[in-house]
């Protein structure tokens, strides 16, 4: 299969369901299965191989381009806030400090339920940092 330039949306929310499910269960089980969905969208960051994503490919009934596209650039950003909340939420279950864990890994829960009921927080938060980005360069240019 080709590279594609965007990630369609059923691999996205697998990803998504992913992240939810392993979070809640590292609550009850534990702390260290945080280190699944972190460590499957560190290798997505960084080497652009995210197992579940490569494994949920085959499971697609349609071609790739049938399916709604995700930007690949948003979903890097929003795996970045994905992994500081879960790599935060880890270090405070295993060092003792387990407001913090549960602190990010909430957030990191809440993140990920809401997208995948549709509102994207950090797509939301993309956006606003763009529009920023936009307003000092309109800014900058009138000095």
């Amino acid at each position: 299969m080709s590279k594609l330039p965007f990630i369609p949306r059923p691999l996205v929310r697998a990803n998504q369901w992913t992240i939810f499910i392993f979070t809640i269960a590292s609550w009850f089980i534990s702390p260290w299965l945080l280190a699944v969905p972190l460590l499957v969208n560190l290798s997505g960051l960084l080497f652009n191989y995210n197992p579940i994503i490569k494994i949920g490919r085959r499971f697609l009934k349609k071609k790739p381009s049938d399916y709604i596209p995700e930007d690949i650039t948003q979903q890097k950003f929003n795996s970045v806030i994905a992994i500081t909340c879960l790599a935060l939420g880890l270090i405070g279950f295993t060092t003792g400090l387990p407001v913090i864990g549960y602190v990010f890994t909430i957030m990191v829960a809440s993140a990920s339920s809401l997208a995948l009921l549709g509102f994207c927080v950090g797509c939301f938060i993309f956006f606003q940092l763009n529009q920023l980005r936009y307003k000092l360069k309109k800014n900058e240019v009138k000095v």
